[in-house]
């Protein structure tokens, strides 16, 4: 739901398929950053490139921001401020490693609303952070 809503705002974004994925996770580890394809849920590019042309792809790297969402469909101010969302190992390390091409993008799938930050933003504002170990079975 919330990647839609950013589609549909025309501002650059795609959801890209498993074949891009792969191609973006290629590129980037070509150029020895670490990227875990279930850390990063749309892409947004300064202008286009081919993710499905591996070549174009690691050609133009540069103009390659991925993004992580995270939605919320409770009441909240446009700020965001009292949001409580929880950041995975995997996030924090890929935006360690792509610093300036990794962002999150906190999204109100009620209202629209939505607010882009890289990870030093999001320390910056944090009131409080919480570890924990999340297991999957």
């Amino acid at each position: 739901m919330a990647a839609k809503i950013l589609v549909a705002k025309k501002d650059g974004f795609i959801v890209p398929n498993a074949k891009q994925k792969q191609n973006l996770l290629v590129a980037f580890a070509k150029k020895g950053k670490v990227v875990y394809g279930k850390a990063f849920d749309i892409v947004k590019m300064s202008s286009v490139v081919n993710l499905n042309d591996l070549a174009d792809l690691e050609k133009n790297l540069q103009k390659v921001t991925i993004f992580e969402i995270k939605s919320t469909k409770k009441k909240l101010r446009a700020d965001f401020s009292t949001y409580f969302f929880a950041l995975t190992a995997a996030e924090v390390l890929v935006a360690q490693s792509l610093r300036k091409q990794f962002k999150f993008m906190l999204v109100n799938t009620t209202t629209g609303e939505h607010l882009e930050m890289d990870l030093a933003d999001i320390f910056a504002r944090a009131k409080g952070i919480y570890p924990t170990w999340s297991i999957s079975f």
